[in-house]
């Protein structure tokens, strides 16, 4: 009866075990397989595996006693098998030294706790190593946590921040900005912001954040907001001064334009519009509308391999108005840039010169009128020795004229005497000439006008100079020596003016010699020859008077500094302008006996750009 009892409930657990659909086994008490269930059939085909006990961990037989003995479940014990996690238990059997192993697949599940715990890590990373500030807060702004950034960004540790106010650390002006993202919060969910907050040390920096709001599952309720902020007071600051560019670009009175390397304008100021006649939505113009083609093209080639070289370029030009408008005199500032993607751009920064212009027309006249009165006042210095070279041909004339009235009287007796009268009237007519030609230079150097820019022998000019201070130069029984070679290059600058600096080096220097060799001969040399590799041409004049002291060698050139008792103190003072006006220099350098001036011009096609013929233009002399 007994017997019959134990089969029945033997056959109750089997048929238990058919229906389970965890794999299990079922084993005697010496660790043998009994029977297994469907179940673990087909994980043991699916693990392509001959024994079944091979799906359990390889101490099983341990387990099982272990079980048994206490009568207790053992586990769970994880094995892999056949790339699989199996998670077994060893169940007792009640009154019964069998032991049912029931196992369950756990691949997918350990697989998704060693992902959750390999995304934990990462996180935990990148929180910990990342230069934002991660953190999180109640609803009502309080710190609950924060990134270990929170050190570098804002001088605080994570736990020094936590249950601290935001608004604590937060800008003034920024409050009511702060409430709003609250607001925007609870509607949406998420905002983003800029505002400032106050670093430990006291000063405030910039920060962009992300905001997230985390809500309750059934109510719907605001639990809790993580941000991710950023440190963006370098933007802020570099927006800010790029601003603040923008507006002096669009306030400036200076003409503002962006080109590329091709030429091609990009960008106008409204500067730049309102002298060009643009309208503010009107497309840029071409360059070539803008400048001509001489100038457009020193600009494309030299004016932008030199900026891309130095980063500036600097030059004089005009630009084109429409409307058929006189042009623009400007000075132009080339400068290069470097954009974001490593291309260059240029901007074109020009200064409306008009105004220096008349300046510079005015002041040149006022100069020529200074430079007449001044020519007139050494004509009238010069008065005794003019006198003497135009009396010393006239009195020729007379005396040949009466000689020549002589002869004819006696022409009927002496037949030579008309061949004496030819040859007084050619004598008369050569003095006659020469006279004239005394007067002629006379009334050149006394031309009253605009300066008439041209190519100037430098030699034949000094030449001049001399003869016309020659008898000055006798009186004082000084000699002037030339060293004035005939194939010296030409210099660009007024004819009048120039003889005009030469006559008053020479007259100094011959007061210079009056003054220490006063009734005794001198000398005085005059030289001219180029120098600076060809560059420029210097005119020196040396003279063997007192010199002056290393403090005077400018002082010299002060307008009404004079030694002379009867000087005005203006000969090297209007000097000095009218050479520098030529784009050349003037100065005075001490020798062991006297004093040396050197005028130095820069030859032609060299110094032009200073004093443009075009500018002025030639003019009827005025006499």
């Amino acid at each position: 009866m007994a017997e019959a009892t134990d089969a029945k409930a033997s056959g109750e657990w089997l048929g238990l075990l058919q229906v389970d659909d965890e794999p299990t086994l079922l084993l005697d008490d010496g660790g043998r397989l009994l029977d297994l269930n469907r179940a673990a059939q087909r994980l043991l085909h699916e693990c392509a595996l001959e024994q079944a006990l091979a799906l359990l961990p390889v101490n099983h037989p341990q387990l099982q006693q272990a079980c048994r003995q206490q009568q207790r479940t053992v586990g769970p014990v994880t094995v892999d098998v056949g790339g699989r996690s199996l998670l077994w238990k060893f169940i007792p059997v009640q009154d019964d030294t069998r032991v049912l192993a029931r196992g369950r697949d756990v691949s997918e599940q350990l697989r998704a706790e060693r992902e959750a715990a390999r995304a934990s890590r990462l996180y935990r990373l990148i929180t910990e190593n990342t230069t934002d500030l991660i953190s999180r807060h109640t609803p009502d702004g309080c710190f609950l946590d924060a990134s270990p950034a929170s050190w570098t960004l804002l001088g605080y540790w994570p736990e020094q921040l936590r249950g601290t106010p935001v608004r604590a650390l937060l800008h003034p002006d920024d409050l009511g900005q702060m409430r709003q993202a609250a607001e925007v919060l609870a509607q949406l969910g998420y905002h983003t912001l800029s505002y400032r907050l106050r670093h430990r040390d006291g000063h405030y920096l910039w920060f962009e954040t992300a905001c997230r709001a985390i809500r309750e599952t059934y109510t719907g309720a605001v639990v809790e907001v993580v941000c991710v902020s950023r440190d963006v007071t370098a933007r802020v600051q570099g927006e800010e001064v790029r601003r603040r560019l923008a507006e002096v670009i669009e306030a400036t009175t200076d003409l503002v334009l962006f080109l590329d390397r091709a030429g091609n304008l990009t960008y106008l100021n409204q500067s730049a519009r309102r002298t060009l006649g643009l309208a503010g939505d009107a497309a840029a113009p071409a360059l070539a509308a803008l400048m001509d083609a001489g100038d457009r093209a020193r600009l494309l080639d030299e004016g932008l391999a030199c900026a891309e070289r130095s980063g500036v370029w600097e030059s004089d030009m005009r630009l084109q108005r429409p409307g058929g408008q006189a042009s623009l005199p400007v000075s132009l500032v080339l400068l290069a840039h470097a954009s974001a993607g490593a291309a260059r751009y240029f901007s074109l920064v020009a200064r409306d010169m008009t105004e220096r212009e008349l300046r510079e027309t005015q002041l040149r006249r006022h100069q020529d009128e200074l430079a007449h009165t001044a020519r007139l006042v050494t004509l009238g210095e010069l008065a005794s020795g003019i006198a003497h070279e135009i009396n010393q041909p006239l009195a020729a004339v007379v005396n040949y004229a009466s000689a020549s009235q002589r002869y004819l009287q006696g022409a009927a007796d002496n037949p030579q005497a008309l061949q004496r009268v030819a040859q007084g009237l050619e004598r008369i007519t050569a003095h006659a000439n020469h006279a004239a030609e005394v007067i002629r230079r006379l009334r050149a150097f006394l031309r009253k006008g605009q300066r008439r820019m041209q190519l100037l022998d430098v030699a034949a000019l000094a030449r001049e100079a001399v003869r016309l201070c020659g008898w000055e130069a006798e009186q004082a029984q000084v000699a002037i020596l030339e060293d004035l070679p005939d194939n010296l290059p030409p210099v660009y600058a007024d004819r009048v003016l120039l003889e005009q600096v030469l006559l008053n080096l020479l007259r100094n220097a011959i007061e210079a010699n009056r003054e220490v060799h006063a009734h005794a001969p001198s000398r005085i040399r005059l030289a001219a020859l180029a120098e600076a590799g060809g560059q420029r041409l210097c005119i020196t004049v040396e003279d063997q008077g007192p010199g002056v002291d290393e403090a005077e060698l400018e002082q010299i050139f002060t307008p009404f500094y004079t030694r002379k008792a009867e000087g005005l103190g203006l000969g090297l003072s209007m000097s000095r302008t009218i050479v520098e006006g030529f784009g050349g220099e003037l100065r005075a350098s001490r020798q062991a006996e006297g004093l040396r001036l050197s005028c130095c011009l820069p030859l032609a096609g060299r110094g032009e750009r200073t004093e443009q013929a075009g500018r002025s233009g030639p003019t009827e002399q005025q006499e």
